[in-house]
């Protein structure tokens, strides 16, 4: 009788310690599979963004299409898992020997709520300009917008404005 009680003295402290261990644990790994899935997702919805971006300036940047102003109003998830998402971009000038001159539009994703962000960059040519502006996920109308000026210079940004 006394080697049962001694495996209980063993064994009961051992059980105690997988109920709180156990989904402790769990809770860790779905925390990270979360993060992951939501990072995926962030990912691709940028990348959807900048082609947006990229097609709308390869569609103005032709001698034939005149000025103007054309904006798109994306088809987007208007939220990742419950979180909206905001949008910065940031236009640098690139200059290569042999291909010449051109620009790359860094659009930088943020999952509000949490510390997740995602960039993707868009290349496009030497009469791209930016205009500073953000984009919202869950605004009405949010979308890109490009102003074709008369000098065949391009400005693209984030609609709206303003929220």
């Amino acid at each position: 009788m006394a080697s049962i009680t001694i495996e209980y003295m063993i064994m009961i402290p051992l059980l105690i310690l997988q109920i709180f261990l156990f989904p402790y644990a769990a809770s860790i790994i779905m925390d990270g599979w979360v993060d992951s899935r939501q990072t995926l997702a962030l990912q691709e919805v940028a990348s959807n963004l900048g082609s947006s971006i990229q097609q709308l300036y390869s569609s103005l940047n032709h001698t034939t299409i005149k000025a103007g102003v054309v904006t798109n109003t994306l088809s987007l998830p208007l939220f990742i898992e419950g979180h909206a998402y905001t949008g910065t971009g940031v236009l640098t000038a690139v200059s290569d020997s042999e291909y010449g001159s051109s620009k790359v539009l860094e659009v930088t994703l943020t999952l509000k709520g949490t510390q997740i962000t995602s960039s993707y960059a868009v290349t496009l040519g030497e009469s791209a300009t930016w205009l500073p502006s953000t984009f919202y996920s869950n605004a009405t109308g949010s979308g890109i917008a490009a102003h074709k000026f008369a000098d065949d210079t391009i400005q693209l940004y984030f609609i709206p404005l303003e929220v």
